[in-house]
């Protein structure tokens, strides 16, 4: 029953965000997620905002990563859809994209005029380190709440070994593993297990 009132409330709230607040916390974000952005849309769109939670954000990344483009993009623009349709989308892909945009445009000029001084190359080192960082601790937040059991691990553990070790494109590991895993999370065959 309290679960019932939390979705409802949570429900609620979703459709009370404007698209001027989707735009402004897609800025936001945007605009502070040096590194990758995934770990920044968790936190403000989870744990801050609350829009979705991490069952959704796990769903949403699982698309986002099997569709060309950038996985932050397509989160924005998932997101969006979800809160308030195609101008919601519109209002999280411009606010997303423009930070970055700037900045990569600033950055792009200092480094045609710096990029060859030792000082430059031990930043982008430093900001590659901790991009690393970044993602390896939202590796281990969403692992924790999406890996439910050992054969999870097993999928996950096939599908680094098909891309990093034979070398197979993205896509066909994602579309072969991802059939495995509907096959064997298939409702009815864990209804038979359950009456067992």
């Amino acid at each position: 029953m309290s679960e019932t009132i939390e979705q409802a409330t949570a429900t609620a709230a979703r459709r009370d965000v404007s698209v001027a607040r989707i735009f402004r916390e897609f800025l936001i974000i945007g605009a502070i997620s040096f590194g990758g952005a995934v770990p920044y849309l968790r936190g403000r769109l989870v744990e801050a905002e609350g829009w979705i939670d991490d069952k959704e954000f796990v769903e949403m990344l699982s698309i986002s990563q099997s569709l060309p483009g950038l996985n932050a993009t397509n989160l924005a623009v998932l997101v969006g859809q979800k809160l308030r349709g195609a101008p919601g989308a519109a209002a999280a892909i411009l606010g997303m994209c423009l930070p970055g945009a700037v900045i990569m445009y600033i950055a792009g000029i200092l480094y045609w005029e710096h990029g060859d001084r030792a000082a430059s190359s031990a930043v982008l080192k430093g900001v590659a380190a901790a991009a690393v960082g970044l993602v390896l601790y939202t590796a281990i937040q969403l692992g924790r709440r999406s890996l439910d059991t050992r054969v999870d691990l097993i999928f996950m553990a096939l599908t680094v070994v098909g891309v990093d070790y034979y070398h197979v494109s993205v896509l066909w590991v994602l579309l072969g593993v991802g059939l495995i895993s509907i096959l064997w999370h298939h409702p009815r065959r864990l209804r038979k297990a359950k009456r067992a």
